[in-house]
């Protein structure tokens, strides 16, 4: 008999006012690994099937409520704010008849992992409710999780707590899940008579366990549950958000000549055999081939970069950018919205803009597609097997046939036929004697000024 699976909710709490993050922006619209936080959580919510996710905002941040609209997600006003029980109390009214599990969620925690949500929620088919705890270096002021087997027994807020609950090691996260019903039930009789006069959530544990309900516990690591609450924890949860990356690609066959040194985004994606160089950054929206090379200092964003596919050193690609197998954009080339086709290379010292290249074409050092008009880009087109030389201007729109030549130094303003050779530059001529004379003329200038 296959059982029916328990419907999924996410409460997202989001309405603190970033005041230690000392930013116009909301802090949960910051970003770790190219993508903002309330991004990050919200893909986690989604990631486990939950079927319906509210976003809990304050009045004062409508930054972080046009975000989480444009998320898709349903908004719960939290004004004024009193406390994380009081949060989710606000979520309520938006999961009135839903009948299923619920776990909230903090939108500045962004590197929790779909899998441990994932165990949260599988907990509460045998335990009412669930708290994600972990084991930090320092436990500090975290609360403490009292347990007794593997049923918790109370959460601990370390202000309050003995010397001998002090030394228990495992905290609380913040993170909680629980049938909606519980979960709605409890928060309705959690009271403030604490020094903050605030609503706590971490009280519906012994709330539940009075009612006879059983509360369990799931492990994290530290860096999963890491919240931030100022640039220096964003810069400590981009770090871990790097190391877990380079960390995952370098066992997926990935060679990082200097890892420390390789910055990723949230969905880089790159094959076997692939070798990053050092000081590379990788932004969002990346693919990477099988056996591409990006070698040192390069700049990638919103490229697809085919097998074989040489890149660098010194090179950057902008969004748009595709490079196709055995393609090659070598140093201190910058490609923009350009088709690169299949073995075509551009060695050095180019910009190319608004391009389709075709296959096996040489683009000399120095070329320039002019894409802008000062109101309008256009497009370059370039033929199979052309050859475009050195310190070409190409002005779109333009048409380059297969097969053409380019002479060196040419303004190519109109299309070129295929197998034609293009030449776009003056006629040289010479002045017989006139440097001698130039010089003698300066010599003697510069002797009366003397």
């Amino acid at each position: 008999m296959t059982s029916v699976k328990i419907p999924r909710a996410a409460i997202i709490l989001a309405a603190g006012k970033s005041t230690r993050m000392k930013s116009a922006r909301s802090k949960v619209l910051h970003d770790v690994g190219g993508r903002s936080m309330l991004s990050w959580v919200t893909d986690l919510a989604r990631s486990v099937d939950a079927q319906r996710i509210i976003c809990v905002v304050g009045q004062a941040n409508q930054d972080v409520r046009a975000a989480a609209e444009r998320l898709g997600l349903q908004i719960a006003l939290q004004e004024p704010q009193q406390g994380t029980g009081h949060a989710v109390q606000c979520a309520k009214a938006a999961l009135t008849g839903f009948e299923g599990h619920v776990a909230v969620l903090y939108a500045d925690t962004p590197l929790i992992e779909p899998q441990t949500l994932e165990r949260v929620f599988g907990t509460l088919e045998h335990d009412d409710v669930c708290v994600l705890g972990f084991e930090p270096e320092d436990a500090g002021a975290y609360g403490r999780l009292i347990t007794q087997g593997d049923r918790l027994e109370a959460i601990v807020e370390a202000k309050d707590a003995t010397p001998e609950q002090l030394a228990v090691t495992l905290c609380n996260s913040g993170v909680i899940a629980a049938g909606a019903n519980d979960l709605f039930s409890a928060v309705d009789r959690v009271r403030n008579e604490n020094a903050k006069g605030e609503y706590y959530l971490t009280d519906i544990v012994e709330i539940l366990n009075g009612d006879g309900k059983r509360a369990g516990v799931v492990r994290a690591s530290e860096t999963e549950v890491m919240g931030v609450n100022s640039r220096s924890d964003l810069a400590l949860a981009e770090q871990a958000f790097q190391s877990r990356m380079r960390g995952r690609f370098m066992a997926a066959g990935v060679t990082l000549r200097d890892p420390d040194t390789i910055y990723f985004s949230w969905d880089t994606q790159i094959a076997m055999d692939a070798e990053i160089g050092a000081n590379t950054v990788i932004g969002p929206h990346v693919e990477i081939g099988r056996k591409s090379v990006i070698h040192p200092f390069c700049h990638i964003e919103g490229a697809v970069i085919g097998e074989g596919v040489q890149i660098g050193p010194f090179a950057r690609l902008r969004p748009g950018t595709q490079m196709q197998d055995g393609s090659k954009a070598g140093n201190f080339v910058e490609i923009k919205k350009a088709v690169i086709g299949q073995g075509s290379k551009i060695n050095h010292l180019s910009y190319i803009g608004d391009a389709q290249i075709g296959v096996g074409v040489n683009i000399g050092a120095g070329t320039i597609t002019c894409n802008y008009d000062g109101y309008n880009k256009h497009l370059t087109q370039i033929g199979d097997g052309a050859f475009i030389g050195t310190n070409s201007s190409l002005i779109a729109p333009v048409k380059i046939g297969a097969g053409a030549y380019l002479g060196s130094g040419g303004v190519i303003t109109d299309d070129v036929p295929d197998d034609a050779l293009a030449l776009a530059r003056s006629k040289q001529s010479h002045k017989e004697g006139w440097a001698a004379r130039y010089r003698a003329a300066q010599a003697k200038r510069k002797a009366k000024n003397e």
